[in-house]
């Protein structure tokens, strides 16, 4: 058995005031009360919320005190995402921090939610760290999984667990929990899908095993999410199948096709182009009433 201690924090986020102060306060409880706990994970753009506005260079003092948290409590951490100023360019970024409070890593989100999340650039890099003595793991963040690949490439480059913070206050968080036991069943990993609450998400957060199993569903509440986890399972799975069936991860490395859509030339598919441009749609365009006028009388 490889046991590993992980922590998810569905905490009650503002918008328009800044939550360091409530996450440090959080954090020091959750340590006091569960001494085990080994690594930590806030939820997407937790620190400050989703406003560009707070954008800013990375390092910066916030990140500064997360290291010091990190050192404080002797754990990995993984304090949510913020947005991060690059010139003219803003990434949605989250960074991991190890036990001696140094940075060994920060992703930014692949996938940022389009056509809503307007403003914000692409990451190109993926991010998978060790623990020693432990395992293996991936960073993603919230619409990333919608897109499997993602989660495809972090298991082909060894992770046994996915860290994925998110910020999902919308109606489809209930397709996005399928698609969290979806993407560990495929990769036969953990996925630690871990949301917000308040301004910044609708709870539920949730964590999967590698069987596609739930191991625990957040409520929509503030909560703290302490729970211990198998690395040998993970590595059962791979070597002998789901549930002693599907080898996934072995049967695409040894695949026969080539998957076309993939290719450069994939880009300019009549069909996908059929299918007009990526913006928010209108009322009366092709959402919602056919003519807004025809409230007023």
């Amino acid at each position: 058995m490889k046991p590993f201690a992980i922590a998810g924090m569905q905490l009650d986020l503002s918008a328009l005031q800044e939550n360091v102060t409530r996450m440090g306060a959080r954090l020091d409880v959750l340590m006091s009360v569960y001494p085990w706990v080994q690594m930590v994970v806030f939820s997407e753009l937790s620190p400050f919320g989703p406003l560009i506005a707070n954008a800013q260079p990375l390092p910066n003092p916030t990140e500064a005190v997360f290291q010091a948290w990190a050192k404080k409590h002797g754990i990995w951490l993984l304090p949510g995402s913020m947005f991060e100023r690059v010139g003219t360019a803003v990434y949605n970024t989250a960074t991991v921090i190890n036990p001696a409070g140094e940075i060994v890593g920060r992703y930014r989100k692949m996938f940022p939610f389009r056509p809503y999340e307007e403003g914000v650039t692409s990451g190109t890099e993926f991010l998978v760290f060790d623990v020693p003595e432990a395992g293996r793991f991936g960073v993603s963040i919230c619409y990333d999984l919608w897109f499997p690949e993602t989660a495809r490439t972090l298991a082909a480059l060894g992770a046994e667990v996915i860290l994925h913070p998110t910020l999902t206050g919308t109606i489809d968080r209930d397709v996005e929990l399928a698609i969290v036991r979806a993407t560990a069943a495929q990769n036969q990993c953990f996925v630690f899908g871990i949301n917000g609450f308040g301004d910044c998400g609708n709870g539920r957060s949730i964590i999967v095993g590698p069987a596609g199993e739930v191991m625990y569903v957040g409520q929509s509440a503030q909560e703290m999410i302490p729970i211990e986890i198998d690395f040998d399972r993970v590595r059962r799975s791979r070597e002998v199948g789901l549930r002693g069936l599907g080898q996934q991860l072995k049967s695409f490395r040894d695949r026969t096709v080539e998957f076309s859509v993939y290719a450069p030339e994939g880009h300019s598919w009549p069909y996908l182009n059929s299918l007009g441009p990526l913006v928010k749609p209108d009322r009366g365009s092709r959402v919602g009433l056919s003519n807004a006028k025809e409230i007023v009388k």
